[in-house]
């Protein structure tokens, strides 16, 4: 039997030098002689880099020279370069599921330091391969139709982007906004920096292009509540709150807010204003349609009384849609960091201590003041900045940086300037991290016009009490010792949090999310807007804080990804999935209760568990929970990797 099995598998083993990334540690040429020793192996070569082009001709050469039908390489990750070998392996002839990766770089190389100890554990690894090689059976990638339109699911500047863009390309996309109108954070913001452009400016013509645009569906006050299905072929289930307002009547005269008796907080500006009953949340709103919020209304009947385009209708109902799609793209942004989680920096005791974003309420012309910085009732003069609220902080757990907030800080201490020519202006800052393009500058700039840095340490102790009855005193203490700063305004650089919903959210979408509670990416540097879950891509500061240019740099990467399915009209299907023995299932279902893809369902006439191939991602829950062993995974079966574990704890294999 060991014969018959030597004489039928052919194996090729490559171990790979990778420069001296492996080859400092383990000898390779010392492993790739071992494996020539082994059954079933009819070459093995040592190579400086096998994943370079000539190492890959190597490998395409000796399958057909040699007659090889399995192929091993042993070198570094195979979530990196396991795909490339598949394809040098595919291009020879030779199913591409017939190819093992041993990685020998992250396990023994980057991890031991005893060169002989290290080689002895490739070896083993190597041996273990070629073992479970030998058990390898060729699979075939199901294709699936792609449904030619994409979800974009947030109206900020990255989901405005990435709808645009994947438009443009001349498919269906359906925009998903939470609130009544797109724009995001940045409609909120009076300037942008290093160029100090007038935000608005800037973003309401991309407002409107995405409301004309003939291939994009906008769908605003709505939220979206499961997603079903499989790359290429979603159904996202949405609901559209009512605005008992008609979107097709309403022409924006604002007629609804004169008359609506009702006063309440504007959630757009932060609390600092009031707004109606009946609103639009800013003038420049896109769609400009007024939303009538029932549960605040008094139901008068004015605003009916004076619509002329008789738009009023409180009999309107919340909506179900269905929306079918072949991609998904998840936009939806971030939330500010709240400071009432830091008490001690006297957020809403005083009332002059405010956080950035309300401070570009102020400053904005269409804000609550007219664009005049008043505090108190009176102009500030002495202002101090603080750097890092709710960033880099190890006691609440963001030890992440927000990257915006050193650049938006230097923006309002150079517009306080503008505004308040004579202002004393501090700011307290940790490090200053001025990473983008013009941000240095724009740092000196600040500097230049009389801003003072004072510095303070990551871990120091930050403090506002009272000092008189207009203004504070922000005390700091660290290795320095104690300072204290007056100041009649102290605005907090409060960092980026992931949104309230993102867990519910990552839920639906059946994403991951990182340890700090951003999505998840794929691979950080090569696959940064994937998702493991195929068709599902991330664009903006829901994957990680980022500033306005690599958002929009984001979202179009993630439409030209979300694009090529949808250009190529279909989809490849990794086949190792779950695969189900019908002979063996006892229809207990444990399997079909732990999948977290909703891949397995019960065949009520066969009394049998069936997979969905298009859902499931191979990830081996339900083999392991299968108390009968009916449930497999197609490349991992039990055989297989038996085979693998005994040539690695077997000397001798057991070929």
């Amino acid at each position: 039997m060991e014969e018959m099995r030597s004489e039928r598998v052919r194996t090729g083993v490559y171990v790979c030098h990778c420069g001296v990334n492996i080859a400092a540690i383990v000898d390779s040429a010392g492993v790739a002689k071992f494996a020539s020793s082994l059954p079933g192996v009819v070459i093995a070569r040592d190579y400086l880099y096998t994943c370079s082009d000539p190492g890959q001709e190597m490998i395409r050469n000796d399958i057909k020279e040699y007659g090889l039908n399995r192929v091993i390489v042993a070198s570094c990750s195979p979530r990196m370069h396991e795909p490339t070998f598949r394809k040098v392996v595919e291009e020879a002839g030779l199913n591409a599921y017939l190819f093992e990766m041993v990685n020998i770089r992250e396990h023994c190389s980057w991890v031991h330091t005893d060169k002989e100890k290290a080689t002895e554990k490739a070896k083993d690894l190597v041996r273990g391969a070629v073992a479970r090689a030998s058990l390898l059976e060729p699979l075939e990638r199901m294709k699936v139709g792609v449904i030619p339109a994409c979800v974009v699911v947030g109206g900020g500047v990255s989901g405005m982007f990435a709808a645009l863009s994947v438009a443009d390309k001349g498919f269906k996309v359906y925009l998903v906004e939470k609130e009544t109108s797109i724009g995001g954070h940045m409609a909120q913001l009076d300037k942008t920096f290093p160029t100090l452009d007038c935000s608005a400016c800037i973003l309401t013509p991309k407002m409107v292009d995405v409301a004309r645009h003939k291939n994009i569906e906008l769908i605003t006050y709505a939220e979206v509540e499961s997603v079903e299905g499989y790359i290429g072929n979603f159904k996202v289930r949405v609901k559209k709150k009512a605005r008992y307002v008609d979107e097709e009547k309403c022409t924006g005269c604002g007629e609804c807010a004169k008359v609506c008796p009702v006063t309440i907080t504007n959630e757009f500006e932060l609390g600092l204003s009031g707004r109606k009953a009946a609103y639009v949340p800013f003038p420049q709103a896109v769609p400009l349609v007024y939303t009538l919020e029932r549960d605040r209304c008094m139901r008068c009947g004015l605003c009916e009384v004076v619509c002329e385009a008789e738009a009023i209708n409180y009999e309107q109902r919340d909506e179900e849609l269905e929306l079918e799609a072949g991609v998904i793209i998840a936009a939806t942004g971030y939330d500010t960091f709240d400071p009432l989680k830091k008490p001690k920096l006297g957020y809403k005791e005083f009332p002059n201590v405010i956080t950035g974003l309300e401070f570009e309420r102020l400053i904005n012309s269409s804000g609550p003041t007219g664009g005049e910085i008043v505090i108190n009732g009176k102009e500030p003069k002495d202002v101090v900045f603080i750097q890092c609220v709710g960033s880099r902080d190890k006691e609440i757990g963001n030890e992440y940086c927000s990257r915006f907030c050193c650049m938006y800080t230097a923006k309002h201490a150079l517009l306080t300037r503008e505004h308040i020519p004579d202002a004393n202006i501090t700011i307290l800052y940790t490090d200053v991290r001025a990473f983008g393009k013009g941000f240095e500058e724009f740092y000196n700039r600040a500097r230049d016009e009389g801003i003072k840095y004072v510095r303070k340490e990551i871990d120091a102790k930050i403090w506002t009490e009272r000092c008189d009855s207009d203004r504070v005193m922000v005390n700091v203490e660290d290795s320095m010792g104690v300072r204290g700063f007056e100041a009649d305004l102290v605005v907090l650089a409060t960092g980026a949090t992931p949104r309230s919903d993102a867990k519910e959210f990552a839920r639906i979408l059946r994403i991951s999310q990182r340890a700090d509670g951003f999505f998840m990416e794929t691979h950080q540097k090569l696959q940064p807007v994937d998702t493991p879950t195929g068709g599902i891509f991330l664009a903006g500061c829901c994957q990680s804080p980022k500033d306005i240019p690599d958002s929009v740099a984001q979202a179009c990467a993630a439409a030209a990804r979300a694009s090529i399915p949808l250009m190529k009209g279909e989809v490849e299907i990794e086949p190792l999935i779950a695969s189900v023995d019908e002979a063996f299932c006892v229809g207990c279902r444990s399997c079909e209760m732990i999948c977290a893809y909703e891949a397995l369902s019960f065949d009520d006439k066969k009394r049998v568990v069936v997979v969905n191939e298009a859902l499931c991602k191979g990830c081996g829950s339900c083999s392991t929970t299968c108390p009968s062993g009916a449930m497999s995974v197609k490349h991992y079966m039990d055989r297989q990797v038996f085979a693998q574990i005994d040539g690695l704890l077997s000397p001798g294999g057991i070929m």
